[in-house]
Parts: structure tokens; C-alpha cells; sequence
């Protein structure tokens, strides 16, 4: 028995809704869920959707149509089935379908007609070119032709949405018709191989140390505002003075002299001499630091540590050399003594080891400036009026900007650039 399509109730004030258009042909198949038409109410534009599935049989009124909400604006039923009168459908309705049930009488030649049924074709579906629009053999190939690579509506429009190439669908409708069900199940592959592949992913919870840095690094970023200042090194006297010392001061130590040393030197030395950036902001006071502590950040696999070297300035550079590298070797051999890590003033991040130029690193609270440091790069520069080849790199102060200005900074920065450019007056 043929099912009726009603104009729906889209909401507690509506009376009646326009058709807007029809998104299915009389005679097509559709599928549960698909759109049957476009229904405008006083507010919105939605879709009918087919509560079932099977062929539309009739369409009672045109696009543009006002129809009271539950009047019987389609009927869908088998392929090419009757469509019987029923309570809901008005004397003038039950004319109308007299008339279209008329029009279903499909006029069509012997051989169209025996080649219909031999394919399963709906003739009602087919436009005939003969005499009194006859559907004539021609008609029906041309249909069968054409028909083996429809899609339907919705089907079409999902593949455009979800940017899929309906060339590698697989229609399992009438005549290997693409319809939502193969749109949907080759989404379905799709999304069950995202799935398998996200499910390679590693999850692991933020704690331990990785918490304990991730909280402090959040608190300095939003608490101190930042203000970075880079300057470039010519390094060139440095490389010399290493390879002088290198040695001298392995035969002292036991250790090789690293560039990192020689910078933990420079920035003592001068900070010593500039105060102003050797302090910290705690509990809305200020404190100046007498002793230069210097911190450098050392990477292990659970995160980030700062030891500290302190009196670094009363220090020479064998002594700063032997205790960064006992220091690094006891926190690698996981002996983290909280005296490592205390009363320091200043912290310098070194990445020159990496191809990393400069970078803009976060104060490590509560101190108020660090230094980050680049690789060192030969590259071509003017010198005395003619190009030659040095050793360069990068330098970027971070400062708290409530507690030091932008000149004791940069004046900090154009004193750390003279010593690392004259190493030898460091050692005076």
C-alpha cells in the first residue's frame, strides 16, 4: 500500500510550509533517511526525508506550493505501484490522482517496451522522442546508457561535501546506482583507517617534572612580561682562546674546556659589573644580589634542570670548567641534590650544540633575565673595510620588564659583547 508523505510540523507556531523544490523524480528509489524535498517554514529552509524506503510514486503539488502542515504532499510506495484513495486525500486530490494515474499510461513502442522489462527499467522514468512523446527503443538504450553512472541527489551532494571521488564508489542501487548507503560505507572505511592510525598515538599524563616545569614556565610567561633584546657575537677570539687553553686546562682538570664554560665566564664577569640585571621580584620587593650565581639549563630525558655555579665571578675558568662538568655528570647519574639547584641570580640556556640561531627563552622565576645562546657560525663579515670570515653568534636577553629597563639591559648586552669579542681581558 502507497505511503503518504505529509507536510511536516517543523514547530509549536506552524501552520502550513512552501515547498521550496523537490529533490526526487517521480519513479526514483530512495533510501530511508534521504531528502525528499526542501520545505520552507517562517523561519528556516529544512529537508523532508523519506521515513522509508521505495520509489516516489507521485508528487501532488508543484515547487512553490503553501500546504497545510499534515496535508499528504507525496506518495512512495513499490515501483510502479497504484496509489490508493485514503482518508487524508480530499475529493479534489482524489481528481487529481485520477488525472496522474492517467498519465502513467506511458506510451511507448513493441520493442521499447520488451527491452524495458528485460533490464528492469521504469518506462515512466524514460522521455520519449516519438511521435506524442512515444518512448521509443533509441529512448531506452540511451536511459540504460546514461543510467549506469547516476548517482542519486543526496549522494551527489555528500560526495561534493566530503570531497570524495566518486569514481571509487561502488553504486549498490537500481543499475549500480550510487546512493547514500555507498557514500556512507565508504566513509566508514575511511574513518575506521583514521581511527586504527590515531590509535598508534602515545598518550602520556603530565606530571612529575614535566608538570613541575610546564607550571613554572605558564606562571614567568604570564606573570613577568618579557622584553627580549638580541645582539650578534664575533666569536672568533674565543675559538682561538679555546683552542690555546684546551690543555692547559684538560691537564688542570680532567676536563675539556667547552665553549659554555667560556660563556659562563663572560656573563660572571659582567654581570658583576651590572648589578641592576643580577636581581629578583618576590613578594612586591626587590632584591639586589651581591653574589653572582649563574644557572645554566642542563636537558635530561624527564625535562629540564638548573644548576648552579655559585660566586661564578670570584672564580677562575678552570674552577667554573670542573664543577659545571661534576655537577652535569652527578644530575646524568640521577644524583639531583637540592644544593645544585639553589641561590641562583641569572640563568643562561645554551642551544648552540643545535642548529638554532636565536631564540626568545622563558625568565626562570624568580630571577628576572636569562640569556639564551645560539651555535656559532662562520660566516662573512666587514672588517676594517674588507670581508672576511669569522666565527659568529647569537645572543637573546629576556628581562623582566617590571623590575629592569631597556637600558641597564642593553648595556648589559653591549658589555657581554665586548668580553666575549676581547676573551683575554677576562683572564686579567
Amino acid at each position: 500500500m502507497a505511503r503518504e508523505v505529509v507536510m511536516p510540523k517543523l514547530g509549536a507556531t506552524m501552520e502550513e510550509g512552501i515547498i521550496v523544490s523537490w529533490l526526487v523524480n517521480d519513479g526514483e528509489f530512495i533510501e530511508e533517511g534521504d531528502p525528499i524535498a526542501e520545505i520552507q517554514t517562517d523561519k528556516i529552509v529544512l529537508e523532508v526525508e523519506a521515513e522509508s524506503s521505495g520509489h516516489l510514486l507521485k508528487k501532488l503539488y508543484d515547487a512553490g506550493s503553501t500546504v497545510k502542515v499534515h496535508e499528504v504532499i507525496a506518495y512512495m510506495g513499490e515501483e510502479n505501484e497504484a496509489i490508493e484513495q485514503t482518508e487524508n486525500f480530499s475529493e479534489s486530490k482524489d481528481n487529481k490522482l485520477e488525472e496522474i494515474n492517467e498519465q502513467e499510461k506511458v506510451r511507448k513502442t513493441p520493442a521499447a517496451n520488451k527491452l524495458a522489462k528485460d533490464n528492469g527499467v521504469d518506462l515512466s522514468l524514460v522521455s520519449g522522442t516519438g511521435p506524442n512523446s512515444r518512448v521509443q527503443k533509441q529512448d531506452v538504450e540511451n536511459y540504460l546508457q546514461q543510467d549506469t553512472s547516476k548517482i542519486t541527489p543526496l549522494a551527489q551532494k555528500m560526495v561534493q561535501d566530503l570531497k570524495i571521488d566518486d569514481k571509487e564508489l561502488i553504486g549498490s542501487g537500481q543499475h549500480g546506482k550510487i546512493t547514500k548507503k555507498d557514500v556512507l560505507s565508504a566513509v566508514t572505511k575511511t574513518t575506521s583507517a583514521q581511527e586504527r592510525e590515531s590509535s598508534q598515538l602515545k598518550k602520556v599524563p603530565l606530571k612529575g617534572m614535566r608538570k613541575v616545569i610546564a607550571e613554572r614556565m605558564s606562571e614567568s610567561y604570564y606573570t613577568a612580561p618579557h622584553v627580549t633584546l638580541t645582539t650578534e657575537i664575533n666569536m672568533t677570539e674565543c675559538v682561538i682562546l679555546r683552542k690555546q687553553l684546551l690543555p692547559v686546562i684538560e691537564k688542570e682538570t680532567g676536563y675539556r674546556l667547552s665553549y659554555n664554560d667560556l660563556i659562563v665566564k663572560a656573563v660572571a664577569h659582567t654581570l658583576s659589573k651590572n648589578k641592576a640585571l643580577n636581581i629578583s621580584l618576590q613578594n612586591n620587593e626587590i632584591y639586589f644580589y651581591e653574589e653572582v650565581n649563574i644557572g645554566f639549563a642542563v636537558s635530561l630525558d624527564e625535562g629540564l634542570v638548573v644548576p648552579v655555579i655559585e660566586n661564578t665571578d670570584q672564580i677562575g675558568l678552570a674552577e667554573i670548567v670542573k664543577r659545571s662538568k661534576e655537577i652535569v655528570a652527578n644530575i646524568k647519574n640521577g644524583k639531583l641534590s637540592p644544593e645544585y639547584f639553589e641561590n641562583g641570580t641569572f640563568t643562561i640556556s645554551n642551544l648552540g650544540m643545535y642548529a638554532v640561531d636565536s631564540f626568545t627563552p622563558i625568565i626562570n622565576q624568580p630571577q628576572s633575565a636569562i640569556l639564551g645562546v645560539g651555535r656559532i657560525v662562520e660566516k662573512p663579515v666587514v672588517k676594517n673595510g674588507e670581508v672576511v670570515i669569522n666565527s659568529m653568534m647569537q645572543l637573546s636577553l629576556s628581562f623582566d620588564h617590571r623590575v629592569i629597563d631597556g637600558a641597564p639591559a642593553a648595556q648589559f648586552m653591549t658589555d657581554l659583547k665586548e668580553n666575549l669579542e676581547n676573551p683575554f681581558r677576562m683572564l686579567v
